[in-house]
C-alpha cells in the first residue's frame, strides 16, 4: 500500500490538494485554456524560428539562402503554409470535394509538388527558387501534424479556434521531431485541463514521468557501464564489473563471423538499450506536455511485459504507432470494407502491411528531405533497403499476432499453453531479431543477412 501510494500520488485526493493550495494564484491564472494555449503558441514561434535558421545553417552546402534576407523569407514562407493549412482546416467544407474525400493525400501531394518544381528547375533560378528548396527539407518536419490539423477540420473538431490555438503543436516547444507527441488537435483538446482539480492532476501526472525519466537515465548508465562497458562512476558501485558486449552497429560488420554468444547478447542488449531511450525521451516530452495541461498517454508504457507482438507494438512507441494507425491503417480498413468484406484476414492484412510498412517506410523516406529536394530520389530509396526489410517482417509478425490474439478472444489467458516468462522472452527475441535489420552502422543488407543466419549457425 505504501509503494502504491507513493508511485500513484498523482491519483491521490490529498496530493492533488496539497498542490491546489499552494499554486492556487498560479493554476487559477493558468487554468483557462485558451491563455495556455496563446504561451504556448508564443513559444512555438521562437521555437519555429530557431529550428528554421538551425536547419539552415546544418545544410549550408546546398541551394539555400545565405543572408539574412532569404533566411527571413524562409521563416516566412513556412509559417505562411501552416497558416494555409489551418485555413484549409477551418473552412473545411468549402474545400473541392476530393480533397474532402481526401485530405491528407493532398496535403502530401503539395509536398511532392514542391519537389517535382526543384527538380524541374536548375539551382541557378534565383532566390524564390532557394527559398523552396529550404521549405522543402524542412516541410517533412511539419507533415504530420499539418496532417492531424486537416483530419481536425474533416472530423468538425475547428470550430471556434484560432491559428494561435494549432500553432502550439505545429512547432512544439515542448518537443518532438517529426511524430507528433500528443497526436492533433482533436486528441490534444480533449485531454486539456479545464478546472484547477484537472490542472494539478496533470501536473502531477507531469511530474511523476519526469521522475521516472531521471530514474531510466540513471539505469541506463549502469546498464551501459555494466553491460556494454566501459564501466563509469555509477557502476563502481558493483566493482567497476562489466561484461564488455559489443555493440549490435560493431557485430553487424563481422556478418557471420560473429561470436555466437556475443551476438545473441548485442541482440537482446540493443533491444533493451532502446526501449530504455525511447522511455526516458517520451517521459521528458509527455512530462513537460502533462506540466502544461495537457494528460495525454505515455509514449512508451512497459512494452517489455507484453506477451505478443501487438501488444509490445502498442506500448513501445506509441504515438509513432497512432500516426500509422491514424494515416494508414484505418483509411485502409475503412476503403477496403466493401472490396474485400468476405475475406476479412486478407483486409487486416492489406491495412497491417499498409501502415507497417508502407507508412512505415514512406515515413523514413521523407525524412532525407535534404536528399529528396536535390533529386537523389534513388540514393535514398536505395539507403532504406535494410529498412524496408525490417518493415516487412514487422507488417507480418503484427499480423499473425493479431490473427492470435483474434483466435484467442474468449480464451482465459490461465489456459494458454506457454508460460508468461516464455510468451514475453518470445516477444523480446522477435523485436530483437528484426532489429538487426533496423539498427544503425554501416553494414549492408547482405551483411545483416549473414549475421542473422550466424546466430544459429548457418553462416
Amino acid at each position: 500500500m505504501v509503494v502504491h501510494a507513493l508511485t500513484q500520488f498523482h491519483e491521490n485526493a490529498a496530493a492533488i490538494d496539497w498542490w491546489r493550495r499552494h499554486l492556487c494564484r498560479l493554476l487559477l491564472w493558468l487554468t483557462p485554456p485558451a491563455r495556455r494555449r496563446a504561451l504556448l503558441a508564443i513559444a512555438a514561434l521562437w521555437v519555429g524560428i530557431d529550428a528554421t535558421l538551425a536547419l539552415l545553417a546544418k545544410h549550408k552546402a546546398l541551394p539555400i539562402p545565405g543572408d539574412s534576407l532569404g533566411a527571413g523569407l524562409v521563416v516566412i514562407a513556412q509559417f505562411a503554409l501552416l497558416w494555409v493549412v489551418y485555413r484549409a482546416a477551418a473552412n473545411f467544407s468549402s474545400l473541392p470535394a476530393a480533397m474532402r474525400r481526401h485530405p491528407v493525400l493532398a496535403l502530401h501531394s503539395s509536398y511532392w509538388a514542391l519537389l517535382a518544381v526543384l527538380w524541374l528547375t536548375p539551382p541557378s533560378a534565383g532566390l524564390w527558387r532557394s527559398v523552396l528548396f529550404a521549405l522543402a527539407i524542412l516541410y517533412p518536419l511539419l507533415l504530420w501534424r499539418c496532417s492531424y490539423m486537416l483530419l481536425a477540420g474533416q472530423y468538425g473538431r475547428m470550430a471556434g479556434t484560432g491559428f494561435a490555438d494549432h500553432l502550439f503543436y505545429l512547432w512544439p516547444a515542448y518537443g518532438g521531431a517529426h511524430t507528433p507527441y500528443g497526436n492533433g488537435f482533436a486528441y490534444l483538446s480533449q485531454r486539456e485541463a479545464k478546472t484547477t482539480e484537472e490542472l494539478a492532476r496533470a501536473q502531477l501526472a507531469g511530474i511523476k514521468l519526469l521522475i521516472l525519466a531521471l530514474v531510466w537515465c540513471l539505469v541506463l548508465s549502469v546498464y551501459n557501464g555494466i553491460f556494454y562497458g566501459p564501466g563509469n562512476e555509477l557502476t563502481q558501485v558493483v566493482g567497476g564489473y562489466t561484461l564488455g558486449v559489443p555493440k549490435m552497429a560493431s557485430m553487424l560488420e563481422l556478418g557471420g563471423k560473429a561470436p555466437v554468444g556475443l551476438a545473441w547478447a548485442s541482440i537482446y542488449g540493443e533491444l533493451f538499450e532502446r526501449v530504455l531511450k525511447l522511455a526516458i525521451k517520451g517521459h521528458i516530452i509527455v512530462g513537460v506536455l502533462r506540466l502544461c495541461g495537457f494528460n495525454v498517454f505515455r509514449n512508451t508504457y512497459k512494452p517489455l511485459l507484453a506477451e505478443s507482438i501487438v501488444e509490445f507494438w502498442n506500448r513501445y512507441y506509441y504515438y509513432f504507432k497512432e500516426l500509422l494507425a491514424n494515416f494508414f491503417f484505418l483509411p485502409t480498413f475503412a476503403g477496403l470494407g466493401k472490396a474485400l468484406r468476405k475475406w476479412p484476414n486478407l483486409r487486416l492484412f492489406a491495412s497491417v502491411f499498409a501502415a507497417a510498412f508502407v507508412g512505415n517506410l514512406y515515413y523514413h523516406v521523407i525524412q532525407d528531405s535534404a536528399s529528396l529536394a536535390e533529386g537523389l530520389v534513388y540514393r535514398s530509396l536505395s539507403g532504406h533497403k535494410s529498412h524496408a526489410f525490417y518493415c516487412l517482417l514487422l507488417s507480418t509478425g503484427i499480423f499473425v499476432s493479431m490473427l492470435r490474439e483474434k483466435n484467442r478472444r474468449g480464451v482465459s489467458p490461465d489456459s494458454r499453453r506457454a508460460p508468461r516468462l516464455v510468451r514475453i522472452v518470445s516477444v523480446w527475441t522477435f523485436f530483437g531479431l528484426i532489429f538487426i535489420w533496423n539498427a544503425g552502422g554501416d553494414a549492408t543488407f547482405l551483411t545483416r543477412v549473414y549475421f542473422f543466419l550466424g546466430l544459429f549457425g548457418l553462416a
